[in-house]
Order: C-alpha cells, then sequence, then structure tokens
C-alpha cells in the first residue's frame, strides 16, 4: 500500500467519511422448462425494455437486465435487486432466469433474438447497434450473461480528500483524475477478482458446437476448463480481433476518451466488406471499429450518466467521471440474485484500495503483463502451479492473493472502526477462507455441486434456477412494491408510446445527424 496516501486517509476521522454508492446491473436470461433460450417477446407486464428503470434488456429479447437505483449500503442495495427479482419472477410464467453466467440450450444464432425496442428512433438504434454485434461476432457470445457493480464516493468525501491532498483541480476534474488513478489500479489487481468471484468454469455443449477449443468433457452435453475460473471472460467469451487492435489507455480521461473516439471514427476493413444495409434494413450503425463507446470490452469502465440523445463520451468529457462500473462478474449460481453481500462488501474494500494506493501510469510492458496476469488466471486460476507477475516478481498465485487481502487489512480495520461493527473484516475472512480452502471458490463449487448432483451445465442451472425462482415467488413483499412497480410498468409503456409519436423524419435522417454529432 503506497504509504503516503495511506498516511493520508488513516488522518481522517468518522466525521470525514461519508460511506459508499453503490448499484448493480445484473443480467439473466429467460428460458423454458427444458433449459433452452426463450422464444417469448420481453413480457409486457414487466413494461417497456426501453424505458424502464429498473427492467430492461440487453443484447437479447430474451436477455433480461435488472438495475438498482443508486444505494448508500450493500443491504439496501441487494434489498432492492431482490424486490425486482420478485416482481420479474412473478411475470415469467413457465418460463425461469437462468443463474449461470454461461448461457442456456442454444441452437445457433438464429436461437437468439436480438432485443426489440419499438419504433422510436432511439429504439431503432439500440436494435441497429445489436444487429452490428451480430454480423461483426455473432450472437452466441452475446447471450453471455454477468453482473456489473457500479460504485462512487460522495462529494463530500471528495472535497475532503481533495484538502488533504492540497489539490487546487475543480471539484469535476480532480475526482475523474481520482477515479482513474483507482482505474489504473484495478487493471493490476483485477485478476484477483476472477479469483474470488470467477464462477463459469464449465458450460453447455451447445456454447461451443462446431467451435475449436480446449475444453475437457463433463459427461455427454458439458464441458469444462479443469483449472478455469471464468469462461465468461476468457477467449470463448467476450473477445474479438478487431478490438485486440486498440489500445484504449485507462491512464486519463483525455487520452481514454480520445482514443475511443478514434476507434469510433476508424473504418475497419472487414466491416467496411459488411456494409451498413441490406437492402433497405440497416444492419449495423457504421464501419468503424466500434460502432458506439459501449461496445469496448473492457473489466472496468469509467462512467457518467447520459441525458437522452447524449454520447459516453460527450458526457464524460462534459461533466467528468461520476462513477466506476466493474464489468468482469461472473452471476453467484448460488446466490437468488446473482450477487452476495460479502462480496460486494469486499469490492467497496477492494476499490477504495485501489484509490489509496500508488498509482504510477501504465506503460505497454506493464499493460501486457497485467493482461498476462488476467488471462492466467481465467484460464488457469485454481492450478496450483500457476505463477503470476506481482510486484515485478514471479510469484504463486495464492500467494500473491494472500498478499493482496493482507494490503487490506489496515482498511478494513479503519471502515469498521469508523461505522461500528465487523463487516469489512469478516468480508475479507470470506476470501481468505477461499485462499486456504480453494474447494470454496465459486468455480470449484461450481464444479463439484455438478459432479455431486451427475447433472451436466445444463441441467443442474435449470434445478438450481428454478429453486431460486421458488424461494423468490414465495417471498411475501411490502405490497407497496408491488404498486410502485406496476406504476413504471405502465409509466414506462407511456413513455415509450410518447417517444415514437414525437419522433418526425425517417429514421435514416435520424442516424446521420447521430454519427455526425
Amino acid at each position: 500500500m503506497g504509504a503516503s496516501r495511506q498516511a493520508l486517509f488513516s488522518q481522517l476521522t468518522a466525521s470525514d467519511w461519508d460511506g459508499f454508492l453503490k448499484g448493480a446491473e445484473k443480467e439473466g436470461l429467460r428460458v423454458d422448462r427444458n433449459g433452452f433460450i426463450a422464444q417469448t417477446p420481453h413480457p409486457e407486464a414487466l413494461g417497456s425494455a426501453l424505458t424502464h428503470p429498473r427492467i430492461t434488456t440487453d443484447y437479447s429479447e430474451s436477455l433480461l437486465e435488472l438495475i438498482t437505483p443508486v444505494c448508500r449500503s450493500t443491504e439496501e442495495m441487494l434489498a432492492s435487486l431482490r424486490d425486482i427479482h420478485w416482481f420479474v419472477h412473478q411475470h415469467l410464467g413457465d418460463e425461469v432466469l437462468w443463474s449461470a453466467s454461461m448461457p442456456c440450450g442454444l441452437d445457433g444464432d438464429p436461437s437468439i433474438p436480438i432485443a426489440e425496442y419499438g419504433s422510436s428512433h432511439i429504439g431503432q438504434l439500440k436494435h441497429v447497434y445489436r444487429q452490428g454485434l451480430a454480423v461483426r461476432y455473432g450472437r452466441m457470445m452475446q447471450s453471455i450473461a454477468g453482473a456489473h457493480y457500479n460504485l462512487s464516493l460522495p462529494d463530500s468525501f471528495w472535497q475532503t480528500w481533495q484538502g488533504v491532498l492540497e489539490n487546487r483541480q475543480s471539484l469535476k476534474d480532480f475526482k475523474s483524475d481520482q477515479y482513474f488513478w483507482l482505474i489504473r489500479n484495478f487493471r493490476r489487481q483485477s485478476w484477483l477478482l476472477m479469483l474470488l468471484f470467477g464462477a463459469s468454469p464449465a458450460l453447455d455443449a451447445s456454447f461451443v458446437r462446431d467451435v475449436k477449443h480446449q475444453l475437457t468433457p463433463l459427461g455427454d452435453d458439458s464441458w469444462f476448463g479443469r483449472h478455469a475460473t471464468s469462461l465468461r471472460m476468457g477467449d470463448l467469451g467476450y473477445h474479438n480481433n478487431a478490438q485486440s487492435s486498440l489500445n484504449i489507455c485507462f491512464n486519463e480521461l483525455k487520452t481514454y476518451t480520445e482514443t475511443l473516439d478514434r476507434a469510433i471514427h476508424t473504418d475497419w476493413p472487414e466491416y467496411q466488406k459488411i456494409g451498413t444495409r441490406r437492402g433497405d434494413q440497416f444492419i449495423q450503425i457504421n464501419t468503424s471499429i466500434l460502432q458506439i463507446e459501449n461496445e469496448y470490452y473492457s473489466a472496468v469502465r469509467p462512467k457518467r450518466t447520459t441525458e437522452r440523445g447524449e454520447k459516453p463520451i460527450q458526457a464524460l468529457d462534459t461533466r467528468g467521471v461520476e462513477y466506476i462500473e466493474v464489468r468482469c462478474l461472473d452471476l453467484d449460481p448460488f446466490s437468488p440474485v446473482g450477487l452476495n453481500a460479502p462480496q460486494v462488501d469486499f469490492l467497496d474494500l477492494f476499490l477504495l484500495g485501489c484509490l489509496l494506493r500508488d498509482s504510477p501510469r501504465i506503460g505497454d510492458d506493464e499493460c501486457e503483463r497485467l493482461d498476462d496476469n488476467y488471462k492466467d488466471v481465467v484460464n488457469e486460476g485454481r492450478n496450483p502451479e500457476l505463477r503470476i507477475n506481482r510486484c515485478d516478481r514471479s510469484t504463486p498465485v495464492m500467494t500473491a492473493a494472500a498478499e493482496a487481502l493482507d494490503d487490506l487489512q489496515w482498511l478494513a480495520e479503519k471502515l469498521d472502526h469508523w461505522q461500528g461493527g465487523k463487516v469489512y473484516r469478516e468480508a475479507l475472512e470470506v476470501q481468505r477462507q477461499k485462499l486456504e480452502q480453494p474447494g470454496l471458490l465459486p468455480s470449484a463449487r461450481v464444479l463439484d455441486a455438478m459432479e455431486e448432483t451427475g447433472r451436466g451445465h445444463r441441467e443442474w442451472t435449470l434445478a438450481l434456477s428454478a429453486e431460486h425462482q421458488q424461494s423468490l415467488r414465495d417471498a411475501v413483499p411490502d405490497e407497496r412494491v408491488r404498486a410502485e412497480f406496476e406504476r413504471m410498468t405502465r409509466a414506462s409503456l407511456d413513455d415509450q408510446r410518447a417517444m415514437e409519436s414525437e419522433d418526425t423524419g425517417t429514421f435514416a435522417g435520424f442516424l446521420e445527424n447521430y454519427l455526425a454529432s
């Protein structure tokens, strides 16, 4: 831990600390009772996927995305996520919500329906973007689900911290620089999250039909990585050749937005061959390396809430970084809501620790080492012989992980002292137990559970998903929760209709203006 920052933070008092602001976005496939991807449209009882603030879709019409509001505590966030799940499960009929990151039964690209958002220009733009993902990468990898964790610190803390550091920047610029400070260290340490929370070591055989891979068969209908922690984050998951040509810089906001913008305005030969239309139908937004910023796959993103019609780069450049989005989390299949409390508390501790370590800029050589660490843990994290590069030395991965947790002990004690209780020390201890007993790692638990039940990935996940659904349907929430979700459903459908009636001109004209803005 960087002594100077640690020492400065240690001088703060409980009155200087106002906690974390946090939220989650949790994806999950709707599947039928046979464990095959649902072919039904987004349930109308869940409102408009375009405008609902809590319930939308990701890539596929069958891939739900559930979004909490900004919360002040882990308990509040998980309660909100559970309420959203409860409402969703009341309206799935015979379908269930898939609890694993790697998908259910698929029958190639045609079996994965692309999400529909209505006839408004914005709705069509979202659909065409997804069509573009299909022609560029295929639909299979877009059926993978995960959880995103969003974290920020309140302005009261940033003002105090700015004073402690004797910094003279505007608060907007100071916050952006500090969030990128955190992001650089996140990149140095993200391998640890893949070890502790990777939960996708196996997959259904339908996902890799006619695909070359090096997985090991598991029964007749599943494959697994013998030491893998997260197939979702490996080469079978979010990966593509065009993006490997990018050199997105995470050192500061200016270079980050500039390199992203360059990718959005640089044509890629293969995409030029495809073109933007088939007849009168748009099949991608443009022929650039990236259609839009969100196409860039990364384990972490600096974020700023956008206004209607505003692009993410414009929002970041104008108003600075608002929060950090952690994108590398597999769903916890053992949790009905895909996340668990010790995990969330540890993420708070981990991310604050990233802010309080020394954080020199990342050069090309270090960037390559960090990528190697990440890939090695994703593919071989449970291999007792695996060594990674930590502090410029080759270190056994379990030793490196134990050292990383030890580095956070002082911070856990500090936060617990300020807030009362043992929340952060207990969250840290849960992670230590995984290192002492590797069978407790989520990736190991998944394989052990499949072996114990004698079920393949599809059968095991379907049974677990049905159990989660029943437990959520049996819950009796406050009737005000039901009423509020029903209100949001009605309002979202009204909002979509209003957007569709207010649009003028053609979508082609709208897209031309969007690209020129």
